[in-house]
Parts: structure tokens; C-alpha cells; sequence
């Protein structure tokens, strides 16, 4: 009975890898998304005080917005990586290097 509760808890979802994949596709909608929610909250400042520097500070925060959720999936991608140190599949590369790609042979 032990060893099935063992099998379970190292067995990943079926469609683990598709989520992370779409997870992953998501960084560039989200920065799209947050520089035009940004241009219109410039745009809805720049309506109610009538200043054309308002506009400008709505684009900024747009952009910072992109820039921290690229930031965020930079983040949890290297934790996707260093986790992979672990695995015997890929412990000598990570250890050694991968010189498949040497010139100098």
C-alpha cells in the first residue's frame, strides 16, 4: 500500500507540460496587454486634468508593468532550470558542460 502512495506522488499531471508551455506563450500577450492598459490610463488622466503629460506618464507605467511581468517569467523559468541540476538526465551537462557544439576538434 506504501509503494503506491509513493508512485503517485512522483507522477505529474498528464497536461503539466502543455500548461507551462502556454504559461510560457503568455509573457508576450501580457506585455502587449499591459502597455495598452497603460496607454489608456494615460489617456483617461489626460481626459479628466486636461494635461498632455499624464499621457506619458500612462505609457511609462505600461511599460514598466511589461518589463516586471518579463522579469516574472524570467524568474520562473531559471526555477524551472535549477531544478533540473538534480536530474540524472541532465547532471553531466550540467556539470561538465556540452561540448557538442566544440569547433576545436
Amino acid at each position: 500500500m506504501e509503494k503506491n502512495i509513493e508512485e503517485t506522488k512522483e507522477t505529474k499531471p498528464k497536461h503539466r507540460d502543455k500548461i507551462e508551455a502556454l504559461d510560457s506563450l503568455s509573457v508576450g500577450i501580457s506585455m502587449v496587454a499591459a502597455i495598452i492598459i497603460g496607454v489608456g490610463i494615460g489617456l483617461g488622466l489626460k481626459y479628466l486634468t486636461g494635461y498632455t503629460w499624464t499621457l506619458w506618464v500612462g505609457i511609462f507605467w505600461g511599460i514598466a508593468a511589461a518589463g516586471l511581468n518579463v522579469y516574472k517569467a524570467y524568474k520562473r523559468a531559471q526555477k524551472v532550470y535549477e531544478g533540473m541540476e538534480n536530474d540524472p538526465r541532465y547532471a553531466h551537462r550540467a556539470k561538465y558542460g556540452d561540448k557538442a557544439f566544440d569547433d576545436e576538434d
